[in-house]
């Protein structure tokens, strides 16, 4: 008789052999026999009260609800306000962290017993506790869906990550259009490969031509930016793919680069460009990622150089040929003004696909981290590695070897119960049943213990961690296989299953290791891949798909994750929510570990602990020797990880991936096309599956095109052999009149207060701006002094209050974080401050609008899907108003008395410091409570409140 006791099969059974006893003998964990889960955890009661960032006004309210002790205020408010279900204020509403879990691990628990995945009562109860005690204790966390939907009345769809089709039809295109729609309709997002779809240049049965795929982008781009994602006001998560052998590829690489040169133009005559702009909807393609599909055909030809052939759709014939090079130069330039498109290499990806015997990988979900077959589905969990880190700083082996079990049992339970949002989703996804764990907290375990994120020992310990995770989820699948049977699709994929199982086991073999934590770690992945062969080659394999890496943005949050799935940490100071409103600013608290880790003494951790708060970074820190800097290195800051130290970490974790990884490369503003280039080479030469950049401020900064055609002009100019003396004339400074009206505006910024005077020309704008700070006479009053001189005469002398605007805000230095000005209720410095509040008294809505600036009223206007246009006379006064008490008016034909302001000075006007806030800089505003939201993998996430703008 076959049974499964803690993991290993004994006895006889299998295909020819006795009947196995159905179900899994579970072992504990964490749980004592006897003991609740709840009752092992002290709870406490709190209120939760959401602030509306816009104006101040309380947009959520529940009190009372019940936590854990130890979970964070900003972990307990995110899933009170996303997860609870039931109207607030009504009986139904759930309070209690304990109700939201019960609720969706009873429908686990209960689906297992019904479909004969446990031996005994006993041992669902063991189930049913472990389950529980991971989840209340923020060791992993199912992906949101599962949050919203099981347990419910709702459909019990669980799955975030979507894959579509298409074929060359007029109805197929019509069934695209419809159920993308109803995906962003429930929240999640969907990637689809065009590549079907006959190009512009081929001809149609009727003897016409073909409209091509980039022009049916534009009714899908329609659709999304109509439905959105959920009914809310960000953008629906999509992705669009095309293989680079289509002859419209061109066309498609250029699309998105060619549009952001359209909105700088409208934006520049006037027109409303903001996102919820009335005029944006003449911009198309922007509610989509793009990817193009590179085979290694093509990444041969551009290495060696030579012709590439673009293929007709239907009969497979070169219809036109290219340069190999100039045609990845165009991706690399397109990428480098817009960030798109990125790239997925598809022989790669294919030849790790389990079961190429029903169909080729042709596209991703939007993230790029889950890729299967068409119309297919995949639900995500993830692990929080930190809570592996004992305290003597080795890695719990054996408990994350048993809490992989446990998800991999529980993640297949669900796709026995769930929904889907089409049959054809639903068929191809219980016939083939695609897992996705993955883990979170990668960069803060490597900083705790001491590790570089770009170096050696952070790969190998990423790379173990990956290996031992995928080796024991199939493991347990191919367990899971003979007790409930294989995936209906496995027997006429077996061979290329087991064979993919195999290159994942030598990969590990491959694997390097450096020291005593990733030489454990990779000890037990070669054991459970030894395992996992043995039982798969008996058994086969209950899951196609095991594993990926998910963004985790908003269940890293209620994780309480430092850092977001294999990213590094992205700065060292970070903002804590205190209990009763407010927050405080705090150094990661992994730090102080990692240095008494590194050998320091307690006093030399405080101080470097208080360098490190004072200013933002590790450099000159007192007594941190300078070999150890690079531990503490982030995605963005004073020391930024180099682009490659990011593409060499997704390659280390690569090989031992079901799927990809959900991840942008950050590159520098001053990166050049031949850096992107680069990555996208070393990208495919290192074995990833897809790959997207990301260039700080590309889609704020001059566009490439328009920088080559400058070029080309002097160029140009250089080769005329007259030589012409061009006058340029100087320009002159327009001075302010004796009396001016002017405007002063009280501020705190992250608790230190300043006074702004801004003195505007009584016909045309701003003129003049003075600010304190500090005592007269200190070093900072006369820094402020010569600041705001040299702003006035800048502007004296002409130059745009925006451009001042442009590159002053989210200019990051402290004191930063919380304002006590409704509409700008954070700011990353003061002088973030300064411009934001200056853009919303002196600038038209239409150029604040480009700039991402707007008033409280405006961004309310917008959540409810009203155009602020149309209240700016409103707005602008309310605006005054909160910067300044109301005055009276003087007496007719006398203008106002100016504020009196201390003689000062006058300076030459000198080149300002510029920010490069990268990334987090161009991020969007979350429409839901108005905060700057940061980099999650390749999507967004809001702190605040949770949302995503991609998958969670």
């Amino acid at each position: 008789m076959t049974e499964i006791v803690n993991g290993t099969v004994s006895g006889t059974g299998g295909r020819g052999g006795k009947r196995p006893r159905k179900g899994l003998k579970m072992k504990r964990i964490f749980t004592t026999p006897g003991v609740h889960p709840y009752d092992e955890v002290r709870w406490e009661r709190r209120d939760v009260v959401m602030t509306n960032w816009r104006d101040g006004s309380v947009n959520f309210e529940q009190h009372g609800v019940e936590f854990p002790e130890f979970w964070s205020v900003n972990a307990a408010n995110i899933v009170t306000t996303k997860y609870f279900r039931g109207a607030v204020g009504t009986p139904q509403r759930e309070w209690s962290l304990k109700q939201l879990v019960d609720r969706v691990v009873g429908v686990y628990t209960k689906t297992g017993v019904e479909n004969g995945y446990f031996a005994s009562p006993e041992d669902a109860e063991i189930f049913d506790h472990e389950l529980k005690h991971s989840l209340i204790h923020q060791i992993f966390s199912f992906n949101s869906p599962v949050w919203f939907n099981v347990g419910t009345l709702s459909p019990q769809q669980v799955s975030a990550c979507f894959i579509l089709a298409v074929d060359d039809t007029m109805e197929a295109i019509l069934d695209w259009y419809k159920e993308e729609g109803v995906i962003f309709k429930g929240g999640s997002g969907s990637g689809i490969n065009l590549s079907r779809i006959r190009s512009s240049k081929e001809l149609l049965s009727s003897g016409g031509t073909a409209s091509g795929p980039v022009s049916f982008m534009r009714g899908a781009d329609a659709s999304a930016g109509t439905i959105k994602s959920g009914g809310a006001t960000r953008r629906a998560a999509k992705m669009v793919v095309l293989d680079v052998d289509h002859p419209d590829i061109e066309e498609f690489i250029e699309t998105k680069a060619r549009e952001e040169d359209k909105i700088r133009a409208l934006r520049d005559a006037g027109f409303d460009m903001d996102l919820g702009g009335k005029d944006i909807v003449s911009v198309q393609y922007q509610n989509a990622n793009n990817s193009v599909r590179v085979s290694d055909e093509f990444m041969h030809v551009v290495e060696a150089g030579g012709k590439f052939g673009l293929r007709a759709r239907l009969t497979g014939e070169v219809i036109e040929e290219v340069d190999g090079r100039g045609l990845f130069r165009k991706m690399a330039q397109a990428a480098w003004e817009c960030a798109d498109p990125g790239l997925q290499y598809d022989d790669t990806i294919n030849d790790w696909h389990t079961c190429p015997e029903t169909g080729r990988i042709t596209a991703s979900n939007p993230c790029s981290e889950y890729l299967h077959l068409d119309n297919s589905s995949c639900n995500l969990a993830s692990i929080n590695l930190l809570k592996f880190l004992r305290d003597d700083d080795t890695f719990d082996v054996p408990n994350f070897v048993k809490l992989t079990e446990l998800i991999i049992t529980a993640m297949d339970i669900s796709i026995t119960f769930a929904d889907f949002p089409t049959e054809k989703i639903g068929e191809t996804t219980r016939a083939y049943r695609q897992l996705g764990i993955g883990y979170a907290n990668l960069g803060a375990l490597l900083m705790a213990t001491g590790h570089a994120y770009d170096s050696d020992g952070g790969r190998a310990i990423a790379g173990a961690i990956t290996s031992l995770m995928t080796g024991t989820s199939y493991r347990r699948s191919a367990e899971l296989a003979a007790i409930v049977g294989p995936y209906d699709g496995y027997e006429r994929n077996a061979e290329p299953h087991k064979r993919v199982m195999r290159k994942h086991a030598a990969a590990n073999d491959d694997l390097r290791t450096l020291d005593a934590m990733d030489k454990a770690i990779h000890a037990e992945a070669t054991q459970q891949w030894q395992e996992c062969l043995k039982l798969g080659e008996r058994h086969g394999y209950r899951n196609a798909q095991a594993s990926l890496l998910a963004p985790t943005g908003t269940i890293g949050l209620m994780m309480d994750c430092d850092t977001t799935g294999i990213e590094p940490d992205l700065a060292l100071v970070k903002f804590k929510k205190l209990v009763g409103g407010g927050s405080m600013q705090i150094v990661n608290q992994t730090i102080p570990r990692a240095l008494r880790r590194l050998g320091y003494q307690e006093e030399q951790v405080e101080a470097i602990v208080e360098f490190i708060a004072e200013h933002g970074h590790v450099v000159d820190a007192p007594g941190l020797r300078t070999e150890h800097y690079e531990v503490f290195d982030c995605a963005m800051g004073e020391r930024a990880i180099a682009p490659m130290g990011h593409v060499r970490m997704m390659a280390a974790a690569q090989p031992f991936l079901s799927g990809a990884i959900s991840k942008t490369v950050n590159l520098p503003e001053s990166a050049t096309v031949d850096d992107i280039e680069q990555v996208y080479m070393q990208g495919w030469k290192l074995g990833l599956k897809a790959l997207a950049v990301y260039r700080d401020n590309c889609k704020v900064g001059q566009p490439l095109s328009a920088a080559k055609k400058a070029t080309e002009e002097v160029e140009a100019e250089a080769e005329t052999p007259a030589v012409q003396v061009i006058e340029v004339p100087r320009p002159t400074r327009r001075r302010m009149p004796n009396q001016r009206p002017s405007l002063t505006t009280r501020f705190t910024v992250g608790g230190a207060k300043g006074y702004m005077t801004a003195s505007s020309y009584p016909d045309d704008g701003v003129g003049e701006v003075f600010l304190k700070m500090s005592k007269q006479g200190s070093t900072l009053a006369g820094v402020m002094d010569a600041f705001s001189v040299a702003i006035s005469i800048g502007l004296q002398y002409g130059v745009p209050l925006d451009t001042y605007v442009q590159k002053f805000v989210n200019m990051r230095f402290e004191p930063a974080g919380l304002t006590d000005d409704p509409d700008v209720r954070m700011a990353q410095s003061v002088m973030d401050y300064i411009f934001r509040r200056l853009a919303l008294d002196y600038l038209p809505y239409e150029e604040r609008a480009a700039l991402g600036i707007f008033s409280a009223a405006e961004r309310t206007l917008q959540a409810r899907g009203e155009d602020p246009a149309a209240l700016q006379e409103v707005v602008d006064t309310a605006a005054l108003a909160q910067s300044a008490p109301i005055e009276d008016k003087p007496a007719e034909g006398k203008p106002a008395a100016a504020s009196p302001a201390p003689a000062r000075a006058e300076l030459e006007l000198i080149p300002s410091l510029e920010s490069h806030a990268g990334r987090t800089a161009d991020a969007p505003l979350c429409m839901t409570c108005g905060t700057k939201m940061r980099p999650a993998g390749s999507c967004y996430v809001c702190e605040g409140c949770g949302s995503t703008s991609g998958c969670s």
